[in-house]
C-alpha cells in the first residue's frame, strides 16, 4: 500500500501515518481547505523515536574551552563524533515536541516550512557515518556548514507561525514553543559552529608545532568561537556605535543620546561575542529609540552603562531616560505571541525571509553562496572572530520592527544561565539588568527531555 500522507491519531502528542487520500479522510480534508500546505512524504516513526530516546549532554563554555585548548587530530575527530551524535538527538526532541502541536497549528505554512527544514537536517545528520579521518571531518563540516545557511529562514518563519495559530494554540502554549525551540536552536548552532572553527584553527598554518607564533597569535585569545578575553567595555562601545549607526539611518538628522560608561571598565570574561553582543545591542538600541521618540530633545540625556564585576558574575546596567515602556506594551514584554501589535509585526516579519541571530550564521552564509565555496580551511581569519552580530539588525530596514528582540534577548541571557531583567519608570524612563557567568563553568540551559515529553 502506498502511503501518501499523515494524520494525528489518539495516541497523545504523536504524529502518526495514515493511508492513502480517500473521502473522509483527515489528511486529504485538511490540505484541501488549505492549498499551499504541501502534505510531508511518508516517513517511518520509529526511527524519531529511538532518537527521542536518547539523552542530550549538555556542555559549558569552560568544557569547550578546556577541550579546544590543545587541539589535536584526536581530539578533533572526537569533537565531530560528538556533534554527529548530539546534533540529531537534539533535532529529534525538537521535532517531537512539533509533534505535540495540534495538526491545524502543524499545517500552517510557517511551522510546516520549519518542521521540513528540521526533519530534512535530521535525516541528513542521522545517516553520517563515523568520523575517522580528517577527510571524513572535512566531508562532515560540509553538511554543517549546509545545514546553517538553510536554516536562516528559521526565526522568521517561526515568528510568523505562533502568531498565526493561535486560534489552535493559546499564547501561553505558543511563548513555550517558541522559547523551547529558539534555546535549543542556539545550542545546536553553538555545537555546530565551534566545531567549525576548531577545524579552522587545525587547518591553520600558525596551528602547527613548527610554526612561528607571533605575540598576538590568534589562539592566545579565542578557542575557538569562544573569546576568552571578552572585555564589556570594548563590546558596549561596538554596540553603542553600531545602534547609532541604525538610528541615524531610521530617524535622520535627529540628536542621538551618547552612550557612558561607568564601573569597572577593565572587565573581562570568557563568552561567545556574538551572544553578548545581540543583548547589549538590543538593549542599546530600544533605549535609543525611546529617548529620540519621547523627548524630541537637542541634547538628550546619555544612556548610562555600568558595568559591575562580581567574583562569579558580571552585571551590565543600562539606564536611559526615555519615558519608559508603554503601558499597553509592558506586559508583554517577553511575549512572542501576545501584545497590540500583532498583525503590524506580522507584515513586518513577512518582509524578513533570512533572519541570523548571530554574526556566525550570516558569516557562514557568506561563505557557502551559489558563486563560493567553502572548506574547512577558507573561513575568515582569526582576526574577524570579534565581528558584531548586530550585522544581522542593520541587514535589515533599521525602522522595520519585529517584536523579538527583547525575548530573544532573554533566552540568549539565560542560555548560559545568566539573566535578564527590565524595570520601566512610568513617564521617566527605563532600567535593564544583564548578569552573566564570569567564570564560564555553568551549563547551557536546555529544555530537558522531561519537561519536553510534559508539553
Amino acid at each position: 500500500m502506498r502511503v501518501t500522507g499523515w494524520a494525528p491519531v489518539a495516541s497523545p502528542g504523536l504524529l502518526m501515518l495514515r493511508g492513502p487520500h480517500r473521502k473522509g479522510n483527515a489528511v486529504a480534508a485538511a490540505t484541501s481547505r488549505s492549498p499551499q500546505y504541501v502534505a510531508p512524504p511518508w516517513r517511518p516513526s520509529s526511527i524519531l523515536d529511538e532518537w527521542v530516546q536518547r539523552e542530550v549532554r549538555p556542555i559549558s563554555l569552560r568544557q569547550l574551552t578546556f577541550f579546544g585548548r590543545t587541539l589535536t587530530q584526536d581530539r578533533l575527530i572526537q569533537g565531530a563524533n560528538y556533534a554527529r551524535l548530539e546534533l540529531p538527538t537534539r533535532i529529534a526532541h525538537r521535532l517531537r515536541n512539533m509533534q505535540t502541536l495540534p495538526y491545524s497549528a502543524l499545517k500552517n505554512r510557517h511551522i510546516a516550512h520549519v518542521y521540513e527544514l528540521y526533519y530534512t537536517a535530521f535525516e541528513r545528520f542521522r545517516k553520517v557515518p563515523e568520523v575517522r579521518t580528517l577527510e571524513d571531518n572535512d566531508k562532515y563540516c560540509e553538511v554543517l556548514v549546509q545545514c546553517l545557511q538553510e536554516h536562516l529562514s528559521v526565526i522568521p518563519s517561526l515568528g510568523m507561525g505562533v502568531l498565526e495559530i493561535q486560534d489552535s494554540v493559546s499564547s501561553e502554549e505558543c511563548d513555550r514553543f517558541m522559547t523551547t525551540l529558539l534555546r535549543s536552536r542556539i545550542s545546536r548552532r553553538v555545537i555546530a559552529e565551534q566545531h567549525l572553527a576548531l577545524t579552522e584553527t587545525f587547518h591553520s598554518a600558525w596551528h602547527f608545532p613548527n610554526a612561528k607564533k607571533s605575540a598576538m597569535a590568534p589562539e592566545d585569545d579565542f578557542v575557538g568561537e569562544i573569546f576568552l578575553k571578552c572585555s564589556a567595555k570594548e563590546i558596549i562601545e561596538t554596540c553603542a556605535a553600531t545602534a547609532t549607526e541604525l538610528m541615524s539611518k531610521a530617524y535622520g538628522p535627529v540628536a542621538i543620546p551618547r552612550v557612558a560608561i561607568k564601573g569597572h571598565l577593565d572587565t573581562t570574561f570568557p563568552y561567545i561575542p556574538s551572544h553578548i553582543e545581540y543583548i547589549i545591542g538590543e538593549l542599546l538600541r530600544n533605549s535609543m529609540q525611546g529617548v529620540i521618540e519621547q523627548r524630541q530633545s537637542s541634547s538628550p540625556k546619555p544612556i548610562e552603562v555600568l558595568i559591575c564585576e562580581a567574583a562569579q558574575s558580571v552585571i551590565i546596567r543600562v539606564s536611559d531616560q526615555g519615558g519608559g515602556i508603554d503601558r499597553a506594551i509592558l506586559p508583554y514584554l517577553w511575549s512572542f505571541a501576545k501584545g497590540p501589535r500583532r498583525n503590524m509585526r506580522l507584515q513586518n516579519l513577512e518582509q524578513v525571509p533570512k533572519l541570523a541571530g548571530t554574526m556566525q550564521e550570516l558569516r557562514w552564509a557568506d561563505s557557502t553562496g551559489p558563486d563560493r565555496s567553502h572548506s574547512p580551511g577558507s573561513g575568515p581569519s582569526s582576526g574577524e572572530k570579534s565581528g558584531s552580530s548586530l550585522t544581522a539588525l542593520s541587514s535589515r530596514p533599521p525602522d522595520l520592527r519585529l517584536g523579538m528582540g527583547l525575548p530573544m534577548s532573554k533566552i540568549y541571557a539565560e542560555y548560559w544561565a545568566g539573566s535578564l531583567e527590565v524595570h520601566s519608570l512610568e513617564g521617566y524612563g527605563v532600567d535593564a539588568f544583564l548578569q552573566i557567568s564570569k567564570l564560564g563553568n555553568r551549563n547551557e540551559v536546555l529544555s530537558t527531555r522531561a519537561t519536553m515529553d510534559a508539553v
